[in-house]
Parts: structure tokens; sequence; C-alpha cells
């Protein structure tokens, strides 16, 4: 079958000339001159729409203007498709590097073709082509190595809640050479990011009746040694058999986890549980240690109370609906939630309790505190007793 041809231009309009002057049929003018008689009746009608003798019709300019619009609508929709796209690429407000630029159109040319993605992100399509041909450069090649490094240390049990800080510090503790904006700048391109605290919400209720001690820590939370002054609180967490109630006490000093329970209620038994733990771990001196809670209601009962005091533990209380008399042990359920909890659902509370046991051991041993010299408590703690044993003044034999 022969290959469709347009019809000349001096054809059509020859063929036009003939019908409006000779009066004769459409068809047969047609005919006469071989071309197609509904072909010519277009010809006609678009003469006679130029001439305004058809107003009703567009003329060829109007055509030709609405298909100028069309195509320009078309490649603003394809460009507003584009960009939209490539928005998941990119940081707000930011150009994008060349990694991301090359990644986006690696994603986008089957959907739309290189140069158009190119056009709308005013790159040159040749960079790209020379981006995907050229070797990797030296920077390229150290970030590969600097995420590998980094996946590294986030693909550890527990770890992976750690922003470019911890896992720049953790990285130099191994002996690794990078520096921190080059992590921070790795792991932005690459969409890693360490989890943040939440607000906490209330779980303990304060008992109006019962007396209270009075608020030694007035919101210092320093202490000179291990075993000086603890700071305990509760929090929940939901499961799908129903709420895991959480009690903590932690050492303000090197901020090692002392003591720690779960139970199905916050009832006394869960703090005191947790106590109970705190104090068979650790040798407490009558007297020289603070222990430092909210005005909720287990802690100022009398069971609570009576056990402190019959150890020598003194007991602090902070202010009724302050909880930043009792931050420290607020901030570390908020770290709780935020590392161990929010990133999945608990199926049970005996799953939870293997998780938290893990996790408590994790936080004691190996995640690195900025409050302590970018050290784990157990290291932190354990270094000041070597340094104890370095003061010991030597005697003279």
């Amino acid at each position: 079958m022969a290959a469709h041809r347009e019809y000349p231009d001096e054809l059509r309009e020859r063929a036009v000339r003939l019908v409006r002057e000779s009066g004769r049929p459409i068809a047969q003018i047609a005919r006469d001159l071989g071309v197609h008689r509904e072909a010519l009746r277009g010809w006609v009608r678009q003469a006679q729409a130029d001439d305004g003798s058809r107003p009703e019709l567009p003329s060829t300019a109007e055509r030709e203007e609405i298909k100028a619009l069309r195509r320009e609508n078309a490649e603003l929709r394809r460009a507003n498709d584009i960009l939209k796209a490539a928005s998941a690429f990119f940081r707000r407000g930011a150009r994008p590097s060349p990694h991301e630029a090359a990644a986006v159109i690696d994603d986008l040319h089957d959907r739309f073709g290189v140069e158009p993605v190119c056009r709308v992100l005013d790159l040159a399509p040749s960079t790209y082509y020379a981006a995907k041909t050229r070797p990797p450069s030296a920077r390229a090649l150290r970030d590969r190595e600097v995420l590998g490094l980094i996946e590294g240390v986030r693909a550890r049990k527990y770890a992976q809640v750690y922003g470019a800080r911890r896992v720049h510090v953790q990285l130099k503790r191994e002996g690794a050479t990078v520096a921190r904006c080059t992590v921070e700048r790795v792991m932005r391109e690459h969409s890693l990011r360490g989890v943040m605290r939440g607000r906490g919400r209330r779980t303990t209720i304060p008992d109006g009746q019962a007396r209270r001690p009075a608020d030694l820590v007035k919101r210092d939370f320093s202490a000179p040694a291990p075993n000086r002054l603890w700071v305990a609180d509760m929090t929940y967490v939901p499961t799908e058999e129903g709420w895991a109630c959480v009690a903590f006490v932690l050492d303000v000093y090197s901020r090692v986890i002392v003591g720690w329970k779960m139970a199905d209620h916050l009832r006394t038994d869960l703090p005191l549980d947790a106590v109970e733990m705190a104090l068979w771990q650790r040798e407490v001196t009558r007297g020289s240690l603070v222990h430092h809670s909210d005005a909720g209601c287990q802690y100022t009962s009398i069971r609570y109370s009576t056990r402190l005091e019959d150890l020598g533990v003194v007991r602090s209380i902070g202010t009724v609906g302050d909880s930043f008399d009792n931050a420290m042990a607020e901030a570390l359920n908020g770290t709780f939630k935020a590392e161990l909890i929010h990133p999945r659902r608990w199926e049970s509370r005996a799953e939870l309790e293997v998780e938290i046991a893990g996790w408590v051991g994790w936080y004691n041993n190996e995640r690195v505190h900025s409050a302590i010299e970018d050290k784990s408590p157990a290291e932190y703690e354990a270094a000041y007793y070597a340094s104890l044993i370095t003061r010991e003044p030597c005697v003279a034999g």
C-alpha cells in the first residue's frame, strides 16, 4: 500500500478556486483533480472561514493558535508531572546535587525522556550523559566508602536510631577518620535520619493528701559520683493485648539505667520492683543516695516511702504538675519511646519485655551520650572508678 502523502498547497488552492468560481459540484471537481471529495469539502470550508464568509468556523490562524496553546498546555502538564515526581528526590529550597539529578533522570527518563526532564530541571543533557559514562570521582568513591561505614553502624540492633552526630561519634570510637560534615551530607543525600524524641504523656497521678518530702534536686540534675542521685518515673506502651506499664530508675551521674520493671498495671508494686532491682545491683551507703521522682501517688505511697527510709535512701519529690522538676527521667521515657517503642507495633507484653531487656543492655553498655563525653554509661562509670585508683596515695614501705 502506498504511503500517505499530503496534498501540495498549490493543488489545494487550485481546487478551492475551481469550486468557488465554476459553481460545479465538489464531487465532480474532486474526481477531475484526483482528490478525495471530503478533503476538498474541508478545504472549501476553511477558505470560507478565512475570508469571513463562515464566521462560525475558526480561521487557519485561529486553528494554529489553538494548536500552539494545546502544545503549550501539554508541555506544562508534563513539566508539572516531572516536578512532582522529582520533588521526592530533592531537599526543599536546594538545587539538586549531580548525584540527585542523575538519580531523578534515571527514574523518570522512561516516562518522559531525558531531554524533557533536563529541560524542566534546567540541566544540560550532555552533563547527564557525561556523568553516566565517566568513571566515579574520588569524592564519589569516598562517599561510597563512608556510606558503607554509616550503614555498618546503623545496621546494628537498636543503633538504627542514630543520627549524624552519634554515627560520627561511633565511627571515631572505632578508629574511622571521617569529618562530621561528610557524615551529615552522605546521610542527608541518602535520606538517613535519626529518631527524635516526642512529648511525654502523664502517667502518674498525684495524691493530694499524701505527705511529700521536699524537692532536694531543684532541677539540678548533676551528681559528683555514682549512686548519689537516682531519678525515677513511669511510662506506658500500647500492645495488641493491652497496655504495658514500664518503670525506670536512672543514675544521674553516669546515665545508667539501674532498675526497670514492666507490668500490666500502675500500682505501687511496679516502681517498687524497679527500685528493688536498682538496690540489688548497687551498694548504697545510708544517707548518701537521693531518690528523686514526681509527686505520683505510687512514689508517695506508704510502702514505697517506708522501703526507701528503711535503707537510708533520702527521698526528694518535685512539685505537682511540673514535668521540668523530673526532666531527666522524663527525657529517658522520651528516648525509650522514640528509639524502641514507636518504630514498630507490639503484639504482646511478653515480646515487649524481651526487647526492653535488650534495649536497656544496649543503652547502658553501647549507646553513646553527649552529656557524658560521648561515652556509654558503663564506660563512663568505669572511668570514674579507674580514676579513684589512680588518685590513691602511695604509701612508702
